[in-house]
């Protein structure tokens, strides 16, 4: 069976649903409200024709006094019913947001697909808070109808021919606005779209800086962010110019409206068929209708934005995982065979390679594109075009994702570190164990002895405030921290001097001694320590022997790692 994805309208629906009781509750004191302000007007034509066309001074304190209850009672249904539908708001923008968040972070992947990361932070942040608005507008448009209906309810009682310009204009009204929101909808959707592009090639370009400023690229970067921008900028200009013409017209049909009952008004008035009490009623009446028809127009409008942000978060929810999960169960204990059976991917071709348990590997590949081929089947981040890879006789695209994850552990030659300490980058998934073994492995006691607080050190995002090679150091730390039953480790010594290297590799022999590690790296220094090494060039295994026999029998080794 295949799986069921949400569509923009399921985000919504959810959204307002799991915020139902406060909802309802927003929805219930903003009626009161509502109730309340169309009852002021009506109270101030009794009290003008009870007590003051009558000279009646006991009559006026009454009504004087009915009239200020009213007041506190709309006060207070206003004050809790307003704070009732933003924390709904607010906790439906969190709950989507989660959603996103867990989503993106899926082991499955997929959705980072074709989407930088400043798009899917737009789309968690702004997105997400134009869905979450659509709870506190359900609860002012619920309230604004029922104000509305008061209203028609009053003018009925005072006039049926008053009641019915309200009760037969009103959805008239409603349906220009809706239709009216219409544009909108369609060029907030492009606003988003634009506004999140740009937002993912400020980051990129952000995330690049240096590169750019040392290959003299600045003027080109600020060239394609001001296009983006431009870009975005139309397009909110557009969105703006939609909204703006939607509110002009509906504030212009309410106008007619409320003129429409204040010239009936004024004729009954004159005719006698309404007392003057009732005519002040009725235009105090008109006026109001001016506030909640507003807020239906507003309505209309965040109902507008709110379904074309609905409709990119599901996008993003419905992506389709990049791999499923499998229904084997992950062998107990993992003992860290790892097994390639004619795997093709991208440049790899039948490659087939046994790594027994507690081997240390080295991987030469003569291509950068072919290692991190191997990197993404090894981490299932992807699954071959044709073979497999097994861990324990398993293959991994029979096993839970989330499962390998808990047994292998890749670590990428570009891994970021976090904002943080260092100490608390290197035990970021270590658990209760010590990370000061993995500390000493990978060099990270001489990165410490140099910073200002050691090992509490503040790191900055991506861990920018250390160097190239003190990150490299953190990060690989980190990796080995985690004592995974299978460590695969690219490239992780490319920024320290070789005294360090050196020292490096025989740390990762040490603290690796009994666990399967894969070193996929160019590095004389790292290759030296390990049992046997892989040659992969062309995308085949070409041989695999201890470095030393590797160097001296192939040309292409000796010029991938000594040259």
């Amino acid at each position: 069976m295949s799986p069921s994805y949400p569509s923009g309208r399921d985000v919504l629906r959810e959204s307002v649903g799991g915020q139902r009781g406060r909802v309802a509750l927003s929805a219930l004191l903003g009626s009161g409200h509502q109730v309340g302000e169309a009852l002021v007007p009506a109270l101030v034509g009794i009290v003008i024709d009870r007590a003051v066309t009558r000279s009646d001074t006991g009559a006026l304190v009454l009504w004087l006094g009915v009239l200020a209850v009213v007041y506190v009672g709309l006060a207070l249904s206003f004050r809790f019913g307003a704070r009732s539908g933003e924390l709904a708001a607010v906790q439906a923008e969190h709950t989507l947001r989660v959603a996103l968040v867990r989503r993106v972070l899926h082991p499955g992947g997929g959705a980072e697909e074709g989407r930088l990361p400043g798009a899917l932070a737009n789309i968690a942040t702004e997105d997400a808070k134009r869905v979450g608005a659509v709870s506190m507008a359900l609860m002012s448009g619920i309230s604004a109808l029922v104000g509305i209906a008061t209203c028609a309810v009053v003018l009925l009682r005072t006039s049926v021919t008053l009641g019915l310009v309200v009760l037969l204009g009103t959805p008239v009204l409603l349906w220009l606005g809706h239709l009216l929101s219409k544009p909108l909808e369609t060029r907030s959707e492009a606003e988003q779209e634009r506004a999140a592009h740009a937002s993912a090639v400020a980051a990129d370009l952000v995330t690049g800086l240096r590169v750019l400023k040392g290959i003299g690229g600045e003027s080109t970067a600020i060239a394609r962010y001001r296009t983006t921008s431009d870009d975005s900028l139309r397009a909110t200009l557009r969105a703006a110019r939609a909204q703006a013409f939607q509110s002009g017209m509906v504030l212009a049909l309410t106008g007619c409206l409320i003129a429409a009952v204040a010239l009936v008004g004024g004729r009954l008035a004159a005719q006698g068929s309404i007392t003057l009490g009732q005519l002040v009623s009725a235009v105090g009446l008109a006026l109001f209708l001016l506030g909640p028809l507003e807020v239906l127009a507003w309505v209309n409008a965040e109902l507008a934005q709110g379904r074309a942000s609905a409709a990119r978060i599901a996008e993003v929810l419905a992506t389709a995982p990049a791999v499923t999960t499998g229904g084997s169960p992950l062998p107990r204990p993992v003992r860290g065979a790892v097994r390639l059976r004619a795997l093709s991917h991208g440049g790899l071709r039948d490659l087939d390679l046994d790594i027994a348990p507690g081997e240390l590997l080295g991987v030469v590949a003569t291509d950068p594109a072919d290692a991190a081929d191997l990197l993404r089947c090894l981490s299932r981040q992807t699954d071959p075009d044709a073979g497999s890879v097994d861990l324990d006789g398993v293959p991994l695209r029979d096993l839970d994702p989330a499962e390998i994850r808990s047994a292998i552990l890749v670590a990428e030659h570009d891994a970021d570190l976090f904002e943080g300490t260092v100490h608390e980058n290197v035990t970021a998934a270590a658990g209760s164990r010590d990370p000061e073994p993995a500390m000493a492995a990978a060099g990270v006691a001489q990165v410490t002895g140099t910073l200002p607080d050691g090992a509490g050190t503040a790191v900055s995002e991506r861990g920018r405030s250390l160097s190239g090679g003190q990150r490299q150091r953190v990060a690989l730390a980190r990796a080995l921290a985690a004592d995974r039953p299978v460590l695969v480790v690219h490239e992780p010594t490319t920024a320290v001097d070789t005294v360090t290297e050196a020292l490096i590799a025989t740390g990762i022999r040490e603290i690796r001694k009994g666990r399967t590690t894969v070193l996929l790296t160019t590095s004389p220094a790292l290759l030296s320590v390990t049992d046997r090494v892989l040659l992969i060039h062309a995308g085949r295994a070409v041989d695999t022997a201890p470095h030393d026999d590797l160097v001296r029998r192939h040309e292409t080794y000796r010029t991938a790692v000594l040259a």
